[in-house]
């Protein structure tokens, strides 16, 4: 029976251990608006933390506008909003007044992290900044998403995700050389400084689990965006020159390079070592002959001869509609290629659902939705996106009252006050 019992514990507690998230105890404390550290602290949640969102009294978080900005019908889905705050609980302050510090002090004492991403300055005139809090909690992990950097000239400038576009490069790294800069849409100087900051920030955490300390986080667009493009930076830093933008019709390699189908569907290739692959290559597409053919033998000549091959490959892909290229090429060689997706394309693509990129969900107001996953898979600690986001002030009273014991009589002095 004793046997019995401690195999039934020590299956329970494997399956407990399958269940727990890497951030299950952490608490959060997220000042943040908009995008780039609201995405942070909702990777955060994914992995477990309790993030508590501390919302401007009148109005809060102007994420919550933005259907309203962008023209659309009232009552329309927020899937900004959404996207960048779920599991999170919303807290209501009006950060100018004494009681309201003094409850973000008490949550303080009581948390592992502080997220900002107001402008170089905000924070200490509210008494929120590092140097404050950590004397409420010198364990604190204090956490910054900024433009440019929290040292330098422009360190104060404000900053929102177009800025890091342009400042890190990354507009005139994309598309064709005679193209004026590009934008890239889908906020991925946010995106890419939200993941950023939560990567500090879990290490900050591994640090202060290992050596006991707090510390300040802080990371920027303009970094993130270096981060994302290290192989161009790297290149330009060692040889004294960027990688340059090449035009489709003109890769010096054929076999990496993109192509339109018949039915305008564009598939991709990318065989950096294209020696190995031509000559099969050439047989699956019909054209034997030009596998010996001398102007394009191997790489070097090939590259001399570009327009004039890719002229030929162009006109062969759009003989045939894309499925029909993906069959041909799997049966023609180990070659290495895929489709071209649209944005539209990703929920369907079997490799997003397989993966959970892309996960089911049953919104409480919306009904059966589909949500963006986790991009992390871990076995036995599993990340979870399956939450939504809070309604405004939804959790203010629940915080106060169970959390820091405040009474309701208390709630409610503050609420005529106008606190909360």
């Amino acid at each position: 029976t004793a046997r019995l019992c401690a195999s039934v514990r020590a299956s329970k507690k494997k399956e407990d251990s399958i269940m727990a998230k890497p951030l299950d105890g952490i608490r959060v404390l997220d000042w943040t608006i908009w995008q780039q550290g609201p995405v942070a602290t909702m990777m955060l949640g994914d992995l477990g933390a309790e993030v508590i969102k501390l919302e401007e009294r009148v109005g809060g978080d102007p994420g919550r506008g933005v259907m309203q900005i962008a023209g659309a019908k009232t009552g329309a889905r927020n899937y900004y909003f959404e996207a960048n705050n779920r599991h999170k609980k919303s807290v209501t302050l009006d950060l100018k007044k004494p009681e309201a510090k003094e409850i973000v002090y008490k949550l303080i004492e009581k948390s592992d992290v502080f997220v900002q991403n107001y402008r170089k300055g905000v924070a200490a005139r509210l008494g929120l900044d590092y140097a404050t809090l950590s004397k409420y909690n010198p364990k604190l992990i204090y956490a910054s998403a900024t433009g440019y950097g929290p040292q330098g000239p422009d360190s104060e400038e404000p900053s929102f995700d177009y800025m890091g576009l342009a400042r890190s490069g990354i507009m005139t790294a994309a598309g064709e050389p005679d193209m004026e800069p590009m934008n890239v849409t889908g906020g991925i100087a946010d995106q890419m400084g939200a993941i950023m900051l939560a990567h500090g920030i879990t290490v900050a955490l591994l640090a202060r689990e290992r050596l006991g300390i707090g510390q300040e986080v802080d990371t920027s667009h303009l970094g993130s965006m270096m981060a994302l493009q290290g192989l161009n930076l790297a290149c330009r830093l060692t040889l004294g020159k960027e990688f340059k933008r090449f035009y489709r019709t003109k890769a010096v390699n054929p076999l990496w390079n993109h192509y339109k189908c018949k039915d305008d569907k564009w598939i991709c290739l990318a065989m950096p070592q294209a020696d190995r692959y031509w000559s099969d290559f050439c047989k699956t597409l019909g054209i034997p002959e030009l596998g010996t053919d001398s102007r394009f033998e191997n790489m070097k000549v090939r590259g001399r001869h570009s327009e004039e091959i890719i002229a030929i490959v162009d006109k062969i892909f759009a003989s045939k509609p894309r499925n029909e290229w993906m069959s041909i090429l799997k049966e023609g060689g180990d070659f290495i290629y895929t489709f071209v997706n649209n944005i539209a394309d990703l929920p369907d693509d079997p490799q997003m659902r397989v993966n959970d990129y892309i996960v089911d969900y049953e919104h409480p107001t919306w009904g059966g939705s589909q949500i963006v996953g986790s991009p992390l898979i871990l076995s036995k600690t599993p990340a979870d996106p399956r939450a939504p986001a809070p309604e405004f002030g939804e959790h203010t009273e629940q915080v106060l009252v169970e959390m820091l014991g405040y009474s309701w009589e208390e709630v409610g002095k503050l609420r005529e006050s106008e606190v909360l």
